[in-house]
Parts: C-alpha cells; structure tokens; sequence
C-alpha cells in the first residue's frame, strides 16, 4: 500500500510539474518587432535597466522604441493560457489579455481590454491589433 500512494504522489508532482512548464521563454513577432520576454509560472524576471520594478512575470519590449509594457500580473486559466494585467513603463496606461501556447509553440495575445497596446515607430504611435501571434525565438 505504501509503494502505491508513493507512486500515486510522485505521478501527481509529475503531472503538476508538466502543466506548469510551458509558457517561458522569449517569443517575436516580426511585423511588429516586438519581444515578449515571460515566465508565466515564476515571478523571476528583471527587465533590464529597470530593476526598480523588482522581478516580474515578464514585459515586452520593441527593437524601434524603448518603452515597455510589464506584466504585472498573471493567472493561469489552463495549461497553455494564462490572463496577463499589462502596465507602460510609466504607469500610465494598462490593459489585460490572454496568452495562449499554440501547438507549434508560439503563443497569440488577444487583448481583452484597458488601454491599447501601442508602440512608436518614426514618431508616431502605431497600435498593435487587438490579436498577435509571437513566435518562439
């Protein structure tokens, strides 16, 4: 019986471990340029030169402006989606969404609501569509 609800218990935190694995890493979407840098089971992500922030679930980041969008909070729905609460760098504008993992690893944002997600690009803002896809790098 021992042998049993051992055996019952490592298959359980083997379970549990495998449905918190996915979601991390690095994803881009080209179009756009933008980086989402996220770890959604940890809080353990410092963005660069804004460690004031302290760790976060994640943030993302463009290569055409240096604003930032961080992820401040996170809540896992299912296995592969979690509900994302995003703030600017400023603290000034915020909105929420969902982040899905794809069967072929790249995860799609819809934005659900709160501010639009907007990036600058030549001096002028460019807003980012309620969907995006972004690829695992």
């Amino acid at each position: 019986m021992k042998k049993f609800i051992v055996a019952f218990i490592l298959t359980s935190m083997s379970l549990v471990t495998n449905a918190q694995s996915q979601l991390k890493g690095t994803y881009y979407n080209a179009e756009y340029q933008i980086y989402l840098h996220l770890d959604a089971d940890s809080c353990n992500i410092t963005v660069p030169g804004q460690e004031i922030y302290g760790e976060l679930t994640g943030y993302f980041s463009t290569k055409r402006d240096s604003r930032l969008w961080l992820i401040t909070e996170s809540e896992r729905l299912k296995k592969n989606k979690i509900e994302i609460t995003v703030i600017n760098d400023y603290g000034s504008e915020d909105f929420t969404a969902t982040l899905t993992e794809d069967d072929n690893g790249s995860i799609t944002m819809k934005h659900l609501g709160g501010s639009t997600y907007k990036i600058v690009v030549n001096s002028k803002y460019v807003k980012i569509p309620k969907e995006i896809v972004l690829k695992k790098e």
